[in-house]
């Protein structure tokens, strides 16, 4: 009996050791202790001793295990984890890791979550968002842009151009704005709330661009040349990567440029001759620089012995002879200025190169860098910003069209979407938030920038689905009324660009967050291909026996918390956020302890399983999405009246996370899901989807004017102006809660119940009843008319819909002569 209580007293010390992550010699120490009161208990001798002894010595002696069990080990690694090409090592090398490494290490550390600032606009940002964003929206009138002209009109392009909506991104002494990556995302969700043409136009200049890489990477002279014209709209810029051979491959681009002499303004300079195609360019139709990405070569070894010196960026000025561009792409009725443009034998000098000469050959990594910060704002900041509107409009219309003598938001089947569309716009806020305040503290998050790429936009195509089946006839029927349609129409767009999300999904999220996040497996690799033998054996020791340690702990941190339901986990909140926590505890653990027995038996055959990848990224990305909910309820003061927003957007992310998981579970390789799956879920799958009671809280939420409604549709473009058919409808739900105690007075005072329609009639009949004043009359004659607007739909002439001209060669490809 004795033994056997010993025996579980040693395995809760090595597993408590495991659990809390302490060190080689620290367990070791704790094991030689039990080792000690086993004999002084009689119960342990000295082959007990032996055994440990053989165990423990060769573990702590370092340099006896580097050559007796690590050595062999880098050799069998070796010859299974292919070395990383130079393309691979600066992708990963490109970029940062920020609080995502936290999620994926098993034990996140909350409190480090919570103590990043609360993000904040300066005083100068907030008037350009009251002053010129609130001017360009009221300016804007969506059906004339989309149907009429196929392109902003003139005077907004100008006053774009004036303003400095192109130089968001530029510094001050360029004459830019130098907002913060913060105040960007708040300009766009804004723009992106009312026109995804306009929000498209001034996210990408300030995004992956010529103004960011001539920043980070320019030389003084370009820099001084170009940055003062781009932010005072002088230069339209545009970069052209995408080419029909190579798409979201954008490595496999076959766009050349060759090293050679040649004649510029002269003279005989040595410069490079391009030969381009590209396609879905945006603003190319209308560029007068062209970023351009090209793989350069050269031959003749005229600037160095490298021939392929690799893809590289460079700055062409249109107007050169052998560039063919003007032509538009028509992207699911969006117009946006997007088309291609070609190049063929163009000359120029090696100058052009952002950088300058020096920059050859180093264009991914620039890529790369400046993507991992433009990814993560404009395409999420679009999607946010048009699914925030899209709620408060959805609720508003769901409170004021009426159906079976109620408003549609009382039956069960509308509430349904209409808490998706409350619950992501919350979701989608919070994480823009967290993920423009890591980039403001000088991180370039490529693995985040993914995650939300990806997740943002596909729950916005989502949002708009749901919002179209609320609002039926009334968004199918495009016009000056319809504020949904031509969205709905673009949503695949988001999905397409920057990466298509089911690669971005299946490779790229996990991909690289196996390796950057992981606290050792970048290590490992470095070190088993140091070209210094004997220090690559110390830093893969090292690393290996961290590794081992890790994914102990994590195997323990799984079981345990799956047997507990994490009810004994650590969480920085008691309240009801407290389970949130502690679940996301759980989970990290499991993502942990599955990235390493994948990454174990399929080795570098994983990348090839994307499907596993995917999985295991999603694991992750369902972990930043809620735990950037979690974050900004904190920053937001902890409002109890947000908690069932905050609920629903973090029981959804947690339940497709679970979802995945069980996916992942049941296509483990080598079989071991069934056995994974009684560690990690013993007790069965601890997460439920956001019930009918929550559901009914949030879509009540939205259909009435609140302070927590106020918060989900903070910064949106809500003016009640003729061209904004929400900002109308937003006041005339506000006009029809006033109504409705007028209209049951009048019910009263007549005996009768009327439809709550034809409110006129009820004002006349309040006035002959003597049960209404004048002014509460005049306030049921404008909300029939603001109510007949919001159900109402718009209707042409049919030569109206007829396109303005014909062009019969309007479909023939151009190419450069």
């Amino acid at each position: 009996m004795t033994t056997l209580i010993w025996i579980i007293a040693m395995l809760v010390v090595l597993g408590a050791a495991a659990y809390l992550r302490v060190s080689l010699l620290s367990a070791t120490l704790a094991a030689t202790i039990m080792m000690i009161i086993g004999t002084s208990a009689g119960t342990t001798g000295f082959t007990a001793w032996l055994i440990f002894l053989i165990i423990a010595l060769p573990l702590n002696l370092s340099q006896f295990r580097q050559t007796v069990i690590t050595r062999p080990l880098l050799k069998l690694y070796k010859g299974i984890m292919p070395e990383m090409s130079r393309t691979e090592k600066e992708a990963l090398e490109a970029g940062t890791t920020w609080w995502e490494s936290e999620l994926f290490a098993g034990n996140p550390n909350w409190k480090k979550l919570h103590n990043y600032p609360v993000p904040r606009l300066s005083s100068e940002e907030q008037a350009f968002l009251d002053g010129p964003v609130e001017t360009v929206c009221k300016m804007l009138n969506q059906h004339q842009v989309s149907h009429q002209l196929a392109d902003l009109p003139p005077e907004i392009w100008q006053y774009l151009r004036d303003n400095g909506f192109f130089a968001m991104i530029i510094k001050k002494k360029y004459g830019g704005l130098a907002f913060s990556a913060y105040a960007q995302s708040r300009v766009l969700q804004k723009l992106a709330g009312m026109s995804s043409e306009l929000a498209s136009t001034v996210g990408v200049p300030n995004s992956l661009g010529p103004g960011e890489l001539l920043q980070h990477y320019g030389t003084p002279e370009q820099r001084d040349y170009y940055l003062p014209r781009l932010a005072k709209g002088l230069e339209v810029p545009c970069f052209a990567l995408t080419s029909p051979e190579a798409g979201s491959d954008a490595g496999a681009i076959p766009d050349l440029g060759t090293v050679c002499y040649g004649q510029w303004e002269g003279e005989q300079v040595l410069g490079m001759q391009l030969t381009w195609n590209k396609r879905y360019i945006t603003l190319a139709p209308i560029a007068t620089v062209l970023g351009l990405a090209f793989k350069l070569r050269d031959p003749d070894h005229l600037i160095g012995d490298t021939e392929d010196l690799g893809i590289t960026c460079a700055l062409i000025p249109t107007h050169l002879p052998g560039i063919a561009i003007g032509r538009r792409h028509f992207p699911l009725n969006c117009m946006f200025q997007n088309g291609p443009t070609q190049g063929k034998d163009v000359f120029v000098p090696l100058s052009f190169i952002i950088g300058g000469q020096q920059m050859a050959g180093q264009g991914w990594r620039m890529l790369v860098e400046c993507l991992s910060v433009g990814r993560g704002i404009t395409l999420p900041s679009n999607a946010a910003g048009g699914i925030k509107t899209l709620a408060l409009a959805s609720g508003a219309y769901s409170r004021i069209r009426r159906q079976f003598k109620l408003p549609i938001g009382k039956l069960e089947g509308i509430e349904e979407p209409l808490a998706r569309l409350g619950g992501n716009a919350y979701l989608m806020d919070a994480v823009t938030s967290l993920t423009t305040t890591g980039i403001d503290l000088g991180e370039k998050p490529s693995v985040i920038s993914a995650i939300v790429k990806c997740h943002l936009t596909d729950r916005m195509q989502k949002c708009v689905i749901d919002a179209m089946d609320i609002h039926g006839g009334k968004g199918i029927c495009l016009g000056p009324n319809n504020y949904l349609g031509r969205g709905y129409q673009a949503a695949p767009i988001a999905i397409t660009v920057e990466g298509a999300n089911i690669l971005t999904r299946s490779m790229i999220i996990y991909g690289q967050g196996a390796i950057r996040c992981h606290p050792y497996v970048l290590a490992e690799m470095e070190a088993a291909f140091n070209p210094d033998k004997h220090q690559g054996l110390a830093d893969f020791d090292a690393a290996l026996f961290g590794h081992i340690g890790f994914t102990l702990s994590n195997l323990l941190r799984s079981f345990w918390l799956g047997l507990t339901g994490a009810r004994f986990s650590k969480a920085p909140y008691q309240d009801k956020t407290r389970i949130y926590y502690q679940q996301m505890n759980r989970f990290s653990a499991n993502l942990a302890l599955l990235s390493d027995l994948a990454m174990a038996i399929l080795g570098g055959n994983l990348k090839r399983r994307e499907r596993i990848s995917a999985r295991l990224g999603d694991m992750l990305s369902q972990l930043y999405l809620a735990s950037a909910t979690l974050k900004r309820y904190q920053d937001e003061g902890r409002q109890h009246k947000d908690l069932p927003l905050l609920q629903w957007a973090v029981e959804d992310s947690l339940y497709k996370l679970q979802t995945s998981l069980d996916e992942l579970l049941d296509n483990f390789p080598a079989k071991l899901g069934l056995l994974l799956r009684g560690l990690i879920m013993p007790l069965g799958r601890p997460v439920r989807r956001p019930n009918d009671k929550l559901d009914h809280k949030v879509a009540k939420l939205l259909q009435k004017p609140s302070d927590s409604r106020a918060r989900l549709g903070k910064g949106q473009f809500l003016t009640a102006c003729d061209n904004n058919a929400v900002g109308l409808q937003e006041a005339t739900l506000r006009d029809i809660l006033k109504c409705e105690p007028l209209y049951d007075k009048v019910c009263r005072a007549s005996d009768t119940k009327p439809p709550f329609m034809w409110l006129d009639k009820i004002a006349d009949l309040g006035l002959e009843l003597d049960v209404l004043d004048e002014e509460e009359a005049q306030l049921l004659r404008r909300a029939e008319k603001g109510r007949l607007n919001a159900i109402n739909v718009d209707d042409f002439d049919p030569q109206a819909l007829q396109a303005a001209k014909a062009d019969t060669g309007g479909n023939k490809r151009h190419h450069a002569a």
